[in-house]
Order: structure tokens, then sequence, then C-alpha cells
């Protein structure tokens, strides 16, 4: 579950970039087989679609006419991408768990991440705070599809093999 929570952190901050980040896994095959959607992830338009959705997102994040992301379609788009993220990422028979753990932790990491932000972007200004806020994205988004894949495929060896640390 602490990747449904680690995509839940990512998407209070940038709503495309759960989507991203598991088209792009399960383009690589870093997804274990039974992933709800995988085969769909992992078609090119879909990873380039979302991509795409993803970098125009933090590029238009540094636009000084940039909405905050804690208004009411901001905040719904990001509860919904962090829900289906969460379900993927989730151990199977867990993935309705995970995906509520996920919208929640992105509803309130969204208040959070704008105050953490305004708080840099006073000392920083908004490029330089942006750019910080997306390395940290990128790397808890990378880190948390990293856990699911090795969580999944320890799972699969384990019921199939017995113990997964023999």
């Amino acid at each position: 579950m602490l990747a449904s929570l680690l995509i839940g952190l990512v998407a209070g901050q940038r709503a495309m970039t759960p989507l991203g980040m598991l088209a792009a896994a399960a383009h690589r095959g870093a997804l274990p087989k039974g992933t709800p959607g995988r085969r769909w992830l992992a078609r090119p338009w879909t990873q380039a679609g979302f991509l795409v959705l993803a970098a125009a997102e933090m590029a238009g994040d540094k636009m000084p006419s940039a909405p905050d992301r804690t208004i009411a379609p901001g905040l719904l788009g990001r509860m919904l991408t962090a829900a289906f993220a969460g379900g993927v990422l989730a151990p199977r028979g867990r993935r309705k768990a995970g995906a509520a753990l996920a919208a929640a932790v992105a509803l309130g990491s969204s208040f959070a991440g704008l105050a953490l932000r305004r708080r840099l972007m006073a000392g920083l200004g908004r490029g330089p705070s942006g750019l910080a806020e997306d390395a940290a994205v990128t790397a808890l988004g990378l880190l948390a599809v990293d856990l699911a894949g090795r969580t999944g495929f320890e799972h699969a060896a384990t019921r199939r093999f017995g113990r997964a640390d023999r």
C-alpha cells in the first residue's frame, strides 16, 4: 500500500504525472502481470499521450496564470488520477483500498503541497520552486512504481515457489 500512498502524494502535486509514470512502467514491462489496465497502459500511443500531458502540466505550472491546485476541478482531477493509479499499484485484493488511499492522500497533499510551494516561491521564485517540486514529484512517482513492481513480482514468486526469502 506504500506505492498507493506515494502515488497519491504525486497526484496531489501533478495530476497527470501518475498516469505518465504508469504508462512508462507498463511500456517497459515493469508492472506485474495481472495489473489492471497494464496492456492498455503499455500501448505506445497511451504512453506518449500521458507523458505529453504530464510534461505540459509541469510546464504550465510555472506560468503566472496557472490556477491553484486546490480549485474544485483541479482537486477532482487529482483525486481521480490518484484513485486510478493507486488502484493499479495496490496489491491484488487491495485495489479498492489502494484507490481510496491514493485519492485521500492526493486531496490532503494538494493543500499541503500548495502551502509548501508558496513558501518556496517566496524564497526561490516561481520557476526554481516549480522545478524543485517537479524533481520531487518525479522521484516519488518512480519510487512508487518501483515499489509496486517489486512487491508484485515478489508476490508472484511467493505464490509460485513458496517463501520469497529463500
